[in-house]
């Protein structure tokens, strides 16, 4: 369903200026109702004390009394009569623009909120609602879905942390993976790209980097370092309970770095921002994209346990060709789709940043790229 249903908290003298910028962006079902203040302001610890020793027959009731007004020295919400929700109804069409101009009318504002709500079903439909389906349909027959870059962060910044599930999600698919590379079972490798959760990372430095997000890109990269890092070093430990052929089919494979290996992983990237920014679904994606990370990693691992060093540099090689293909990729589409920071000056904050991630990118692909040509010469 395309339509989504805003929920915006804010104070009662911006109701009419939302009210008009969402009747110009076309939504429908405008509504303007007072609203609680959330959250709820919290007493003062001393005003609690003293009303917990007034004496027992009037505790329990100073334990259910309302707070005190919002005014008082402690506070810094608006009261609740200044508080206003304006919902309304909008489609695909022109949300992102919709969501901006929101933001700029509240700015200066404390304590707003706008929640983003995607609807299962709209009965019966509006004219308007029917203009707006049929505004859509024209739309996906020029261009593809775009999520909004808010709905975009909340889906890609949990890949960003470094968690105790992704650490056990990369150490149970580091098993996996392995065991299927010593004993050359496509299967089995294939298996483990399911579970290995290598897509998040990549996804949030390359959304990140796409509209500025400095905190995001390093909280992501530390996650992935962490992630490889910890495959690189179990699948060490392989060889101590299986015998390494570093010449069968699957092993081999990731030690030896070709061009192909650049255009699987650019194509890899692209879908993955692609499948993320127009609502499809990600998880096959994301077996692609771990499929170009976590069998190079532990073939790292692996030549290292044996002392092959040559073959481990191979695999390190098709490592960072794929790392820089993927989030390069990524990073294109991102930009291709429109997605950039909000207002004038993060966007000249996020501009420098852009082209120096390209570029850094760009240059360590290039590097690789003459690796790659020399390793195919002495080879």
């Amino acid at each position: 369903m395309p339509f989504r249903v805003l929920s915006i908290t804010a104070p009662r003298s911006r109701a009419e200026r939302l009210r008009q910028i969402g009747e110009a962006a076309g939504a429908s079902q405008i509504a303007i109702v007072p609203a609680e203040i959330w959250p709820p302001p919290a007493r003062p610890l001393a005003q609690r004390e003293a009303r917990a020793v007034e004496g027992p027959d009037t505790r329990a009731e100073s334990a259910l009394a309302p707070d005190p007004p919002v005014g008082t020295p402690h506070g810094d919400m608006p009261v609740a009569g200044e508080a206003v929700l304006v919902t309304m109804l909008v489609g695909e069409i022109g949300r992102q623009a919709l969501l901006d101009n929101l933001q700029d009318a509240l700015e200066g504002c404390r304590n707003w909120r706008i929640i983003v709500t995607e609807t299962a079903a709209v009965v019966p439909q509006t004219q308007d609602e029917g203009r707006m389906e049929e505004e859509r349909a024209d739309e996906r027959s020029r261009r593809a879905r775009a999520a909004s870059r808010e709905e975009l962060y909340q889906q890609v910044a949990g890949g960003a942390a470094l968690t105790r599930d992704f650490l056990t999600l990369v150490m149970l698919s580091t098993v996996v993976a392995g065991v299927g590379l010593v004993n050359d079972n496509v299967a089995v490798v294939i298996g483990a790209m399911v579970i290995a959760p290598l897509l998040g990372p990549n996804l949030a430095i390359a959304l990140a980097t796409a509209v500025g997000d400095r905190a995001m890109v390093i909280a992501a990269l530390r996650s992935l370092a962490a992630g490889l890092a910890l495959a690189v070093g179990l699948a060490a430990l392989l060889p101590l309970a299986f015998e390494i052929d570093l010449g069968n089919q699957e092993l081999g494979s990731r030690t030896v770095v070709g061009f192909d290996a650049i255009a699987l992983a650019l194509a890899s990237g692209a879908a993955a921002a692609l499948s993320i920014s127009t609502g499809v679904s990600s998880v096959l994606v994301g077996v692609m994209v771990a499929a170009a990370l976590l069998p190079p990693a532990c073939t790292i691992g692996i030549a290292l346990a044996v002392w092959e060093p040559w073959a481990a540099a191979g695999a390190a090689l098709l490592l960072g060709v794929n790392l820089a293909s993927v989030n390069l990729a990524a990073i294109g589409v991102f930009l291709a789709k429109g997605v950039r920071p909000r207002n004038w000056h993060e966007r000249s904050g996020a501009r420098q940043s852009v082209r120096l991630t390209i570029l850094a990118l760009a240059i360590g692909l290039a590097v690789l790229t003459v690796l790659i040509l020399a390793s195919q010469r002495v080879g």
